[in-house]
């Protein structure tokens, strides 16, 4: 086999409107209604338009040869702005799930406005020759979607680079098999590539960062070991690194997390999971001519430690032990393209603990009194559209949702275990009088619908120039509880200029 292409140019990925907003939503909606009128018209003779995620592009990136190796560069400046209805404090990459605020809360009465240029990337693919059956490549890609303890935006915006993609890749053609060792997308991700070749992911094509409700991924350090089966089908297994996120009350001495350790080279600012082994996804592809299908299952492990008290002074009596709990689940995905101009694609995962792997956030798992995990069962289904009318025009709409199950439901005494217990009270979501002890608000389920669209303005040996809109509305509903089930939502609007140089 041989190593395949590097992707084409990348456009990476954006919920109630108070009264206060909605002249900020007709704007943006009035705004988004005449830049696609315009769109429309623009010449079917200007050059083609590939969208991917990746922001490299063999045939027109820049390449050139440095002893044995190719390089070839590639990334895009990105001046992005976003209006929110409601404030997320949150800059282009959006909080899908507790970032949308209830009433009570000073942030559901004004709405948000934002431009950043930190989206902008840097991306470098290193070939080396072929020897024989081997071959072998590295590639690493930046952003600035990342912050240091004295990144602010008063001043001078200054934040700091990040690791989006960072691995090396290790090919042989005979056996046919690659292996990938480094951070990228997780195997999870749902595929362009019925061979799971790197920088072919289906990834949504929105000016948001955290992409789409329902998309399933990670960009996470991963080994990866893929067997191709001819030329349009592979198998692949991916061992990645864990995380988990907790909710609920824990008992007494409990512990869950713990700080990163200055000197440990992880923030002590945060705090990391007690994670005893790797994500483990196992994952079948196929391209048999027309669309792409894949099926996958995947395997967690979550553990924490449980001391029981004595009940007279509340200290450790000297019994605990670590509990551990596994959550397996199952997903699949489909691409098909239903007409030269029109594409349809589909993804869904479903099982137990797999919050992590969702862009809307929720939790991978709960307690239960006596200090036991149970992993939280949930589901995502993500259903996406892409249009090109024209070969300089890409329009797209994305419909995704995430679900929870209530789990761990116990009530003791005044303590309220568990996700989505129905004695939790949320009286107080609506009033401007609520706290948060009185509006409690675990997420049952978060929908999104996203419209937009990306014109490439200019083409020519210069590079290209990209124009992008985008609106997004969203529901957060939450479980029932005292005083009702309540829900809150949001409207958003994005646009972004962006310039791709010397790439096609």
């Amino acid at each position: 086999m041989n190593a395949p292409a590097p992707r084409s140019v990348s456009l990476p990925s954006a919920a109630s409107a108070p009264a206060v907003s909605r002249g900020l939503i007709a704007r943006t909606v009035t705004a988004a209604l005449f830049a696609a009128a315009g769109l429309a018209a623009v010449s079917a003779a200007q050059a083609q338009s590939t969208v991917s995620n990746s922001p490299i592009s063999s045939s027109a990136s820049p390449t050139f040869s440095a002893g044995p190796v190719n390089i070839t560069f590639g990334g895009f400046t990105a001046l992005e702005a976003v209006g929110r209805s409601k404030d997320e404090t949150a800059d282009i990459g959006s909080n899908y799930n507790t970032g949308i605020p209830f009433n009570y809360q000073p942030q559901a009465h004004f709405d948000e406005f934002r431009e950043s240029a930190r989206q902008s990337r840097f991306a470098m693919l290193v070939e080396g020759p072929q020897d024989g059956d081997w071959s072998a490549q590295s590639y690493l890609e930046t952003d600035f979607l990342s912050g240091g303890v004295t990144s602010n935006s008063s001043e001078s915006n200054s934040y700091t680079l990040r690791v989006r993609h960072f691995y090396g890749l290790l090919r042989n053609t005979s056996a046919n098999w690659y292996l990938l060792a480094g951070q990228d997308w997780s195997l999870a991700t749902l595929s362009t590539s019925g061979t799971l070749a790197p920088r072919a992911e289906q990834v949504p094509l929105t000016i948001d960062a955290q992409y789409v409700v329902g998309f399933n991924w990670t960009r996470n350090p991963q080994l990866r070991f893929v067997k191709l089966i001819g030329d349009s089908a592979a198998v692949g297994i991916s061992f990645e690194s864990p995380q988990a996120a907790f909710t609920g009350s824990a008992p007494a001495t409990t512990v869950t997390t713990e700080p990163g350790v200055s000197g440990g080279l992880l923030p002590s600012t945060n705090n990391y999971s007690i994670d005893f082994a790797p994500d483990t996804i196992l994952k079948f592809a196929f391209s048999p001519g027309w669309g792409h299908y894949e099926i996958y299952g995947m395997e967690r492990g979550f553990r924490d430690r449980y001391e029981p008290t004595v009940p007279s002074t509340g200290t450790a009596n000297g019994t605990g032990s670590n509990n551990t709990t596994w959550g397996g689940s199952v997903g699949g995905g489909l691409i098909l393209p239903l007409t030269k101009e029109l594409s349809f694609q589909a993804s869904t995962l479903y099982g137990n603990g797999i919050g992590r792997y969702g862009s809307g956030g929720l939790p991978d798992v709960t307690l239960d009194p006596n200090g036991s995990i149970a992993a939280i069962r949930e589901d995502a289904l993500l259903l996406g559209l892409t249009y090109k009318p024209v070969s300089s025009l890409t329009l797209y709409a994305y419909g995704g949702e995430e679900q929870a199950q209530a789990t761990a439901t116990y009530t003791v005494g005044s303590t309220k275990y568990g996700y989505g217990n129905p004695d939790q009270n949320n009286s107080g979501c609506y009033l401007a009088t609520g706290t948060a002890a009185t509006c409690v608000a675990n997420t049952q389920k978060l929908e999104q619908l996203i419209l937009g669209e990306w014109w490439k303005a200019y083409t020519g040996p210069i590079g290209n120039f990209q124009i992008g809109l985008q609106y997004t509305y969203e529901d957060r509903l939450v479980f029932r509880g005292i005083g009702g089930a309540p829900s809150t939502n949001l409207n958003m609007g994005f646009i972004s200029f962006r310039y791709y140089p010397y790439q096609r």
